[in-house]
């Protein structure tokens, strides 16, 4: 069992004791805190948003936080199963205070989590994250007497919303997609893109939609993050059916990955690149990923003339280096697409109407499309942490075996190479440490995360 707490959220594993897995007393501390925090902050309404996605314990995880939120006077908007990018949305168009997302991400089906907003839909700084943290820690909580309970009612509209709103941002062409008469395959990990993703397609005029574990009953088929050991049966479906193209998502919906016409992968770190080269074809300006996305992305932003800036891991520090920079879009290497002209979030529904409007616009097969962008690949390998990692004295080890590099320490330990990079992290949301190389050939990245993975292990 595990219970990882940090400035975005808490996650957790259901069952257990208190303290050490996601159990329903962590539940109420962490919402109670939150709520705390949100009225002391003294800042917007006292509304809170939630949603789930569709995982067996999301019902009992929201009947808690709600009620720890009323409890502390907060009045609660639940829009029942919705993605974590319509849930953000939502906290601005209805004006609120503050959201929550019940969501573990890509984590497999025994995890959930409570993920933090503020009142612009966006997760939490590190600074107010930090202060949530105290408060539960210390179990600070301003409940209220019975005359001042907060209220709940349920918003069942939103989702709607949310679709609407994609299909009339200015560079989504339905029309176009329409003329292409793509027939789409998808795979939703029965979650709540099982709920978005075929109506979202359906609203952007897509001749046939095949829809592939899209029941939302949250028991996952396969594991459910978007990479390409879980995909055989979408990437099967595709060429089975003679399908244009198939598109699978994480269970809230924030990642997007693309399986082409010929069942190959596109790339989930090529979602983003292909995005970026249409937008930036019509819109010129700056983009930034996260230091473990490919470079792609920079040549990409290059050969249009414009700018390329990275940010550390995390989507807050992406959305901040955005607005520092102005850039006109963004994301995560993971297949997270954040296009501001819509909101300041990670959006698979957004992602998926750009690149219809690409690919119906270029006329090409989505493989043809993947072979205009340059080639890179990542490595990616975990090592379990068991104690803490001396990470001065790794960096001196890997400066030491390859001396070429430049450092840099914003984020872990990243070496940028003459011909790739490779960074050392640990994660915010398992007990991990992650190793990621990339190089412009497979087995030379692997060869390089191998050899940076051998250096950590040996300390």
């Amino acid at each position: 069992m595990a219970l990882i707490k940090s400035i975005s959220g808490i996650r957790g594993t259901i069952g257990g004791k208190p303290g050490e897995s996601l159990s329903p007393i962590d539940i109420v501390k962490f919402a109670s805190a939150y709520g705390t925090w949100l009225r002391r902050r003294g800042r917007g309404p006292l509304v809170v948003v939630t949603g789930r996605d569709a995982r067996v314990s999301g019902e009992m995880v929201a009947a808690l936080v709600n009620s720890s939120l009323r409890s502390v006077g907060i009045n609660v908007v639940d829009v029942g199963l919705a993605t974590t990018p319509t849930v953000e949305m939502a906290v601005t168009g209805l004006g609120a205070g503050g959201g929550i997302i019940l969501t573990a991400s890509h984590n497999p089906a025994q995890w959930n989590a409570l993920k933090l907003l503020n009142e612009a839909g966006e997760f939490l700084s590190d600074a107010d994250g930090r202060e949530v943290l105290a408060l539960a820690a210390t179990e600070d909580f301003d409940y209220v007497t019975y005359d001042k309970l907060g209220k709940e009612t349920r918003d069942d509209s939103q989702t709607g919303k949310h679709i609407t709103a994609v299909t009339v941002m200015p560079l989504v062409d339905a029309e176009a997609i329409k003329q292409a008469g793509f027939t789409i395959a998808v795979d939703a990990v029965n979650s709540v893109g099982g709920i978005a993703i075929p109506a979202l397609l359906r609203a952007l005029g897509v001749r046939k939609v095949i829809e592939l574990y899209c029941e939302p009953t949250g028991l996952f088929p396969h594991n459910p993050e978007p990479l390409p050991e879980h995909l055989a049966d979408l990437s099967r479906t595709v060429m089975e059916s003679g399908a244009d193209l198939g598109f699978v998502v994480d269970p809230d919906v924030d990642r997007l990955a693309i399986i082409c016409e010929d069942g190959s992968m596109f790339g989930e770190e090529y979602t983003l690149v292909s995005v970026a080269d249409y937008v930036l074809s019509h819109v010129k300006g700056p983009t930034v990923s996260n230091m473990s996305s490919t470079r792609a992305l920079r040549d990409v932003t290059e050969g249009h003339g414009c700018s390329y800036t990275s940010a550390p891991v995390g989507e807050v520090n992406v959305v901040a280096e955005m607005k520092r920079t102005g850039a006109v879009i963004g994301g995560e290497g993971n297949g997270g697409v954040i296009y501001p002209a819509l909101h300041y979030g990670r959006d698979a529904l957004a992602g998926i109407a750009l690149f219809l409007t690409h690919l119906a616009k270029q006329g090409m097969k989505c493989s043809e499309l993947r072979r205009k962008y340059p080639d890179y690949f990542i490595a990616k390998k975990k090592i379990d942490l068991t104690g803490d990692i001396d990470m001065e004295k790794l960096c001196g080890k890997l400066m030491k075996a390859y001396p070429e590099a430049v450092c840099d320490t914003r984020d872990g330990i990243k070496l940028d190479l003459p011909d790739g990079w490779v960074q050392i992290r640990k994660s915010n949301t398992e007990p991990i440490m992650r190793v990621y190389a990339e190089m412009r050939s497979k087995p030379r990245a692997e060869n390089l995360a191998g050899e940076v993975t051998g250096i950590v292990k040996n300390l």
